[in-house]
């Protein structure tokens, strides 16, 4: 699910016919940045490095059908978006795969998916349309401004080597009182992830998505959602994860979300 030339959308079901700034060598300053424009770079030279240098689309050049998060993670995923989108919003699933989690019973006026395999996005039956493109080698979306009440980042936030122009941009599509819900859990393709993600911590990378938010200027104040399980359902510090770990049992995935809205003003 990592973020090919872009490409036009395609239609899941048929072809559709027709359908700030930032850089790793100078600092934006926060003095000038308008809303959707970014205050500060998150992020070091070192800490956006890769393990694996070839370009993303290579390594998913073949589809990938598989979940990448336990069972848990996705009921509390889909239970997430059931409380915090909306039937008839136009929703923007970003890094996208086969499946996009949403709540079946949901009627979005459109889902629009974005991501680096085609069939896998082709095979996704909530998907209206998807285009394919590598946002570590090109992070500016070809949508309308200001055209989605929702845009979506599952379990992929790790792969991004600009996220500040990838958060900016998910900025500018939204519309005003728009949200965004990017979820991770503790699975990576690991030579994929870049360095800050792979050599942090639980805690820091919660902290890692909380500052991409913030800088960007217009996005409200982060909302963090942690449920940490374990095998059984026990607590992570119980008796009966110590047994488990002992035997190498690993208990359920955690699930990690940070929420914000695009403000109707700049804060």
């Amino acid at each position: 699910m990592l973020c090919t030339p872009p490409q036009p959308l395609h239609s899941s079901r048929r072809p559709l016919r027709a359908a700030p700034r930032c850089s790793n060598d100078a600092q934006p300053s926060p003095s000038t940045a308008a809303a959707g424009g970014i205050r500060r770079l998150v992020l070091s030279p070192e800490g956006r490095a890769k393990l694996d240098p070839r370009p993303d689309r290579d390594f998913y050049a073949f589809p990938r059908l598989v979940t990448h998060a336990d069972d848990g993670f996705i009921v509390t995923l889909t239970g997430l978006y059931r409380e915090r989108l909306r039937a008839g919003w136009d929703v923007l699933d970003l890094m996208s795969s086969w499946v996009s989690h949403l709540p079946p019973e949901v009627q979005f006026r459109r889902v629009v998916g974005h991501g680096l395999n085609a069939q896998e996005l082709a095979r996704n039956p909530r998907l209206d349309y998807f285009f394919v493109k590598d946002l570590n080698k090109d992070q500016q979306l070809e949508l309308e401004g200001g055209t989605f009440d929702a845009v979506l980042c599952t379990v992929s936030v790790q792969y991004l080597q600009s996220p500040e122009k990838v958060f900016a941009e998910m900025f500018r599509v939204l519309k005003p009182g728009g949200v965004c819900i990017v979820s991770f859990s503790n699975r990576i393709f690991y030579e994929k992830a870049i360095s800050a993600w792979r050599d942090g911590t639980a805690y820091s990378r919660v902290q890692l998505v909380t500052q991409y938010f913030q800088c960007v200027d217009g996005f409200t104040q982060p909302e963090v959602i942690r449920k940490l399980r374990s095998a059984g359902g026990s607590s992570p510090s119980s008796p009966l994860d110590a047994v488990m770990r002992l035997f190498g049992v690993a208990g359920s995935d955690p699930f990690y979300a940070v929420i914000s809205y695009r403000n109707f003003k700049p804060m």
